[in-house]
């Protein structure tokens, strides 16, 4: 997070090492309360779309139309007792529900809110984002194992083979990105995104960079573990999967992952492909000042806010695959149609032909 105003201020009260360590703190403070209360709204509202695609009302009695029902389960999962099975290994098992937390908020340091909103920009972004995203396979992987129950080993291997499997295609469709814009820097990619809604990636290049984002959503629908792509969580046949032995706060680690890792995808999708905190803009001279006047974050909330509904939309309208069938999906349709787009998006790039 860029806070050089609140160093100028602090400095001229406190030495420099303490001004500095103070608006880190309070940074870090900030990014956690947004966090939280964003995941828990977040969780009403995948409760409520999924209760208006079946035609119902969800959560209506804790608060107005269920608002607060989330803080009402997260009490819930507080005061449940945590029980650890007897065999299982209790050092992993309760590391486990930790590492994708970090994953998160480790991807979130390097998202960038605003031009001058964002914990660290680095020039290799993307390579540290596949790098700190394989945590929360590792922390499925150990949960999984820790648990020492079948239903959680099969889970946990699930998941492995389906997250390193999908994760290859989520790279290759940034990858493009990063070609096209010629920066690994998350705040190099929305630059090169200014100007109006058809030079943000998804519309700048003709064809593939449609193709990309829509291989990311697919891609990540699969790294999230979510429907209809959630084998490792199968209900019908894991009774849970890699999470079936946690309960309580435990459970709740998990749970809470899952919902932060949906934003910070969505977010990331968003940078990538929607110009990121760039307003949207049509050209317009009376109208593209006023949304201009909307602030960065606010524009990259709601464009991450469109995603999410996309992958709601995903998970509450087609039946789970196979795991078989899974597997297929990537290695005989989506790796090659990824590589295929990354060569034909590449070929646009070098004979010139990005959108004007």
């Amino acid at each position: 997070m860029n806070a050089n105003f609140a160093v100028d201020v602090l400095r001229a009260r406190l030495p420099e090492p303490w001004a500095n360590l103070i608006v880190t703190v309070l940074g870090i403070g900030i990014l956690v309360g947004f966090i939280s209360l964003n995941t828990m709204f977040l969780i009403w509202v995948e409760r409520k779309v999924c209760a208006h695609f079946q035609a119902r009302l969800g959560p209506m009695r804790v608060g107005f139309h269920g608002l607060l029902q989330p803080v009402a389960d997260a009490v819930k999962l507080l005061l449940k007792e945590g029980i650890r099975p007897r065999a299982s290994d209790g050092f992993a098992y309760f590391l486990a529900p930790l590492l994708p937390l970090i994953a998160s908020f480790l991807v979130l340091a390097v998202l960038p809110f605003s031009r001058t909103l964002q914990a660290v920009d680095l020039d290799a972004g993307v390579v540290y984002i596949s790098a700190v995203s394989g945590l929360g396979v590792l922390g499925v992987l150990m949960g999984g194992w820790a648990s020492n129950s079948k239903y959680s080993l099969l889970g946990s291997m699930r998941s492995g083979a389906q997250l390193f499997s999908y994760e290859l295609s989520l790279i290759i469709s940034l990858l493009l990105v990063v070609m096209s814009s010629g920066t690994g820097s998350l705040q190099g990619v929305v630059a090169s995104q200014t100007g109006p809604f058809w030079d943000w990636w998804a519309f700048k290049l003709p064809g593939a960079g449609g193709m990309a984002l829509l291989l990311f959503l697919v891609s990540s629908t699969a790294e999230l573990n979510r429907g209809p792509l959630d084998l490792s969580e199968a209900e019908s046949e894991l009774t849970g999967g890699f999470h079936t032995e946690y309960t309580g706060m435990t459970f709740a680690l998990f749970f809470l992952a899952e919902y932060i890792n949906l934003f910070t995808v969505s977010a990331l999708g968003a940078t990538f492909f929607l110009g990121g905190y760039l307003p949207l803009q049509f050209g317009i001279p009376g109208l593209d000042p006023l949304l201009a006047l909307i602030p960065g974050p606010c524009w990259l909330w709601g464009k991450a806010y469109f995603l999410i509904f996309l992958f709601m939309w995903f998970r509450w309208t087609f039946p789970r695959l196979r795991i078989d069938h899974l597997l297929a999906l990537e290695w005989k349709f989506l790796l090659p149609l990824s590589l295929g787009n990354l060569f034909f998006g590449a070929t646009l790039i070098a004979l010139g032909w990005l959108l004007p």
